[in-house]
């Protein structure tokens, strides 16, 4: 996938991480980027075109898709967390938490996949996370939904394989961003991640591992929950 002259779709695009990307794909050569925000008058990166998409509602992304017909790559960064405990979290947040991460990426991928098919294949980027390989209690909602949503990549890797497209996952832990302003420890930049996807997407990498967290994780998961849980020893967590 060649990011010069590609037109790239982000969601998310008014801030935080997919703000990034936007920024991203310009320094990479981009020839046009569609923000997509749920309010597009919040886009702030000069030259970027705001759409107007809430990915949990069908009808705007089907329109989004129709607004954004030239686009080769797809970056579907748009998401949430309600941080739903597992014991006490409200079940409505679970269902949130999957209704944005799993049924939006999902919807996103299948409008825009005639799209991309279209203009040559192109590529998806998925921004999962470190959780979509272990889990916390206290943000098991989002990790349930994230670990959902690393199976929703792998089989459009397999589905759009065909067509020419490309599907990347990008699995990163705490971002220095809104998102994560509350959560103590240190945190990447949003930049730096963003760079090294798109870096992964030109490369035609599968995964992007986007900081030491994931390495580590990822790393350990062929060992079981005994690595992944350390924990349950009385060890330190590996997030």
């Amino acid at each position: 996938m060649k990011l010069e002259e590609s037109v790239a779709f982000v969601t998310g695009a008014n801030r935080g991480l997919g703000e990034q990307f936007v920024r991203a794909l310009f320094d990479a050569g981009a020839a046009k980027v569609y923000a997509g925000a749920r309010d597009p008058g919040k886009v702030a990166v000069p030259g970027a075109v705001p759409v107007a998409v809430d990915i949990t509602d069908h009808d705007s992304v089907a329109a989004a898709s129709r607004a954004a017909p030239d686009v080769t790559l797809l970056v579907n960064n748009a998401g949430s967390t309600t941080r739903a405990h597992i014991l006490d979290g409200d079940l409505e947040s679970f269902r949130r938490e999957f209704e944005t991460h799993v049924v939006g990426t999902l919807a996103m991928s299948r409008a825009f996949a005639p799209v991309l098919g279209r203009n040559g294949g192109g590529a998806v980027v998925n921004v999962l996370s470190v959780l979509s390989w272990v889990s916390i209690p206290v943000s098991a909602g989002y990790a349930a939904a994230k670990a959902a949503e690393w199976s929703v990549t792998n089989a459009l890797r397999l589905a759009l394989a065909g067509q020419g497209t490309q599907v990347t996952a990008l699995h990163v832990s705490y971002l220095a961003t809104d998102m994560a302003a509350g959560v103590p420890g240190p945190k990447s930049d949003p930049g730096a991640v963003a760079r090294a996807a798109l870096d992964g997407v030109a490369a035609g990498l599968p995964e992007v591992l986007g900081d030491d967290v994931s390495r580590r994780v990822q790393a350990a998961l062929p060992e079981g929950p005994a690595a992944l849980y350390p924990q349950l020893r009385g060890g330190q967590s590996l997030v």
